[in-house]
């Protein structure tokens, strides 16, 4: 199995990608053909992907309403549970409304576009992921990054800026690094500057918060963050998205979403399991407070062998590297050793930071997180300090 990697330099064999085809289910053991590995690269955070009360749920829905949705929500793709599972969402993490979307790439992409345009400008932290990035460029507005997670940065462009519709985007949990964005003083910058704060918080969705996100861990409500986007594949174990918050944004994002007006909407049956999955998370928490019992072994197991752990305390715990070669040898030698963890490189990553993206779910047992960091201390004792470039 080879690993991620990027598109340039044109023809680098350490940079091409390419695609591993897995035979089992997800979760914290699975297969590749006849290989059975670990699993510490998925965003399953929960365990929840297979869980039987999910695939009840989602063969139920089938029975009664089919595969697909069949339309656009706008065109009778819309059902009950689809209703059921937007209530949810809005209720769970209190806010006024959800619109659902078929991805959080969609989702991200539909809300920047809606609410600016060639005369606004938007303010966005340099680590943004992809979705938030091209989001940005599909609303014609006036691109402003920012350091990463420098507040002071920010308040310094905000400042000059004399456009009149301003839009400050951040990731709440950053995909690559693991850390928190400073959302309060995000939100307090809003303020001071009448801008829309705008945070994706597809990592600390069911993970932070108590499960309500990272703008629950920071005492934020809808008001000090009017637009919130929660993702349904990385703690819910499902697949989909939604915009949650202030009843007049979502009401707009419902008539001015291209990618929601005209995409076909997310099948009934994946809602329901999302559902189903609410279902579990709200009547016993104890699964999230697994994972960070589980972040915790990892983190102090590491420590123990003498490697400093990663600044991040979210399942995201990256290995940085260095360079591309010394990723990729790690990688094949934690595979060979039994545990399957994916090299990331720029340009996914910046130049000279590629890395491990180790992360950490509520269905690793102790003894799987204590053998990763063993096989991972004696893979990076025996790695050279650098390579060629």
């Amino acid at each position: 199995m080879t690993v991620e990697a990027s598109r340039h330099p044109e023809g680098s064999r350490q940079r091409a990608r390419s695609l591993d085809t897995r035979s089992s289910a997800t979760g914290a053991r699975i297969a590749f053909g006849a290989r059975a590995l670990v699993n510490f690269c998925g965003n399953d955070y929960l365990g929840l992907a297979a869980h039987r009360a999910l695939k009840d749920a989602t063969v139920a829905a089938i029975a009664r309403y089919g595969v697909g949705a069949g339309s656009a929500a706008l065109l009778g793709g819309w059902t009950e549970v689809h209703r059921e599972c937007a209530t949810r969402i809005a209720r769970y993490l209190g806010r006024d409304r959800a619109l659902l979307f078929s991805s959080g790439y969609l989702a991200n992409l539909g809300t920047l576009a809606s609410f600016a345009g060639r005369h606004d400008e938007i303010f966005h932290d340099k680590l943004n992921h992809a979705s938030l990035i091209d989001g940005v460029r599909l609303s014609g507005a006036t691109s402003t990054r920012y350091r990463h997670g420098d507040v002071d940065d920010l308040a310094r462009r905000l400042a000059a800026s004399t456009s009149t519709r301003k839009l400050i985007v951040t990731d709440g949990v950053f995909s690559m690094d693991g850390d928190r964005a400073p959302l309060r003083e995000l939100a307090r910058l809003a303020r001071a500057h009448d801008a829309l704060l705008v945070c994706d918080d597809a990592h600390g969705f069911g993970v932070l918060g108590g499960g309500r996100g990272l703008p629950a861990e920071c005492g934020l409500t809808q008001h000090e963050v009017p637009l919130l986007v929660v993702t349904f594949g990385k703690a819910l174990g499902v697949s989909g998205a939604a915009v949650v918050g202030r009843d007049d944004l979502i009401a707009s994002l419902l008539q001015r979403a291209r990618t929601f007006i005209y995409d076909t909407a997310t099948p009934p049956a994946l809602m329901s399991a999302c559902v189903a999955a609410l279902d579990l998370i709200e009547r016993d928490d104890g699964v999230i407070t697994r994972l960070h019992a589980n972040i915790g072994r990892f983190r102090a197991a590491l420590a123990a062998a003498g490697c400093e752990p990663p600044a991040s305390t979210t399942p995201i715990q990256p290995i940085v590297l260095g360079d591309d070669a010394r990723a990729l040898a790690a990688s094949a030698a934690l595979e060979t050793a039994g545990y399957y963890v994916r090299a990331v490189r720029p340009p996914t990553v910046p130049e000279g930071t590629s890395r491990l993206r180790i992360c950490l779910s509520a269905a690793h047992e102790p003894a799987q997180i204590d053998g990763l960091v063993d096989a991972l201390a004696h893979t990076l004792d025996s790695l050279p300090a650098t390579t060629a470039p």
